[in-house]
């Protein structure tokens, strides 16, 4: 069955692995591409959703989204991603032209309640947009079939000892979505930290097809992690999780923002006791399939 998505995104090295796999997947069906900043600027992590977009060759509308948070000063993770945040290949050339819009909020409204069937938002980075849709559209919430996102730590962050990037560079937004009631599952640090890529299962892959080598060159920009031990792609297991759900450890908890700690701004409380949960929590995974899932969705690139 095709499932209808909608991706929120701010490309990134691992965020442009997960829209590959979506892009060229007959599982989904990608409504629109959404940019919003986070990794880079605004107008970088709109270039590169349009330079994936024409690397695929692909017909999916990309709109450009929140220039900055709602009310946090702006963060970016240029220094992990490179000054572009796609650096290490050469993309073809693009237009502005082929832009759709420049109101990704308005345009995610238009379509989720002109489908015939409930869409599923995949998140990438900062939930600037999607909380912006809520608080001006909160009928969009009935069109909405669950959102995955990637963000948070049951654990230790990435950027302070207790945030992630994606929860840090806008709270206040995350803090809107985590309890906006619908249907949420949280894949955070914890599972990519424990399901590396390590560099052999990299380098096996970098002469399948034209996006394999893409992405091992760009992989190779990433500076997350040392290369020659492995990444920690952490956007990707949002698409993975969606393919093979059941070989991963799931756990039902309460999960709220911390907005106000000057130490602690920005940290996911994950509370898996509590009576009310508001949030599926991806912990881990049972085995290394999602290597297999990986390359198999990989199959299906140019």
């Amino acid at each position: 069955m095709v499932l209808p998505i909608i991706i929120d995104t701010d490309p990134g090295i691992d965020d442009a692995a997960a829209i590959s796999l979506a892009l060229c997947h007959p599982n989904f069906d990608v409504k629109m591409i959404s940019t919003v900043n986070g990794n880079v600027n605004i107008d970088k992590t709109t270039a590169n959703a349009l330079k994936l977009k024409a690397f695929f060759g692909s017909n999916v509308p990309v709109h450009k989204g929140a220039a900055k948070p709602l009310i946090n000063k702006i963060n970016s993770a240029s220094h992990v991603h490179g000054e572009s945040g796609m650096d290490g290949f050469e993309f073809p050339d693009i237009s502005l032209e082929t832009l759709s819009s420049s109101h990704s909020v308005e345009a995610m409204h238009d379509i989720l309640v002109n489908t015939k069937e409930p869409i599923t938002l995949i998140a990438l980075g900062p939930l600037t947009n999607i909380a912006l849709l809520f608080n001006t559209y909160p009928e969009s919430k009935s069109y909405i079939k669950e959102i995955i996102l990637m963000g948070g730590s049951t654990g230790r962050g990435n950027v302070t000892p207790v945030a992630e990037f994606n929860i840090y560079c806008d709270p206040e937004a995350a803090h809107v979505v985590f309890n906006s009631g619908l249907p949420l599952t949280m894949i955070g640090l914890d599972l990519a930290r424990q399901a590396l890529f390590t560099h052999d299962f990299i380098t096996s892959f970098k002469k399948m097809n034209q996006t394999s080598s893409m992405l091992y060159n760009i992989f190779q920009h990433y500076r997350e992690d040392d290369f020659e031990t492995g990444l920690k792609l952490y956007d990707v297991f949002t698409i993975l999780y969606l393919m093979d759900s059941e070989n991963y450890e799931v756990k039902e908890a309460d999960v709220q923002i911390e907005l106000q700690g000057n130490l602690t701004r920005g940290a996911t409380v994950v509370n898996f006791k509590s009576d009310y949960p508001n949030c599926s929590v991806v912990t881990s995974t049972f085995n290394k399939n999602y290597e297999q899932i990986f390359l198999k969705m990989l199959e299906k690139c140019k």
